[in-house]
């Protein structure tokens, strides 16, 4: 029997526990590179290839954003569909200790703290999505129904 190998992160763990059928996707990571060279490593068109940003309002109360990698986040949209007055991205040093992740390999799931979830409308979309799995250079492949399964996003329409 071949050995999985899968890496054992939280967010792996997550999906295991949801029963959510993934398919491992690992490449090679590129400091910086995003989600144009995770695409271009695996064959992928890139609007398919989910980047979950961790952002906070003025407040201070962090939330998590995932946003199709071909396309940023609006800020003010954002800020106006949550009825605050803004919305900025947090630092790296926050990200981690919030979500347990490196920034690069940031996952929706399985995160230190629970936060609300918000995903680009398009995104429920697609047929199938490439997200972070946990760990910089590895994506896992779900569908959009697996993803409103497990973390109930809430959908808005904050591309720009």
């Amino acid at each position: 029997m071949a050995k999985d190998k899968t890496p054992a992160t939280p967010a792996v763990r997550v999906l295991r526990q949801h029963q959510v059928d993934f398919i491992p996707r690992p490449y090679a990571y590129e400091d910086k590179g995003g989600t144009e060279v995770a695409a271009r490593e695996l064959g992928l068109d890139e609007h398919q290839v989910i980047k979950t940003l961790v952002m906070e309002d003025e407040a201070g109360q962090p939330l998590v954003v995932l946003m199709h990698g071909d396309r940023q986040v609006s800020t003010k949209a954002l800020a106006r569909e949550l009825g605050v007055k803004q919305v900025t991205p947090c630092d790296p040093a926050v990200v981690a200790r919030l979500t347990g992740y490196q920034v690069g390999g940031v996952s929706p799931f399985g995160t230190k703290r629970q936060m609300p979830v918000y995903v680009q409308r398009g995104i429920l979309d697609l047929d199938t999505i490439h997200i972070n799995g946990g760990k910089r250079g590895f994506l896992v492949q779900i569908t959009p129904a697996d993803l409103i399964r497990v973390l109930s996003p809430i959908p808005v329409d904050v591309e720009q």
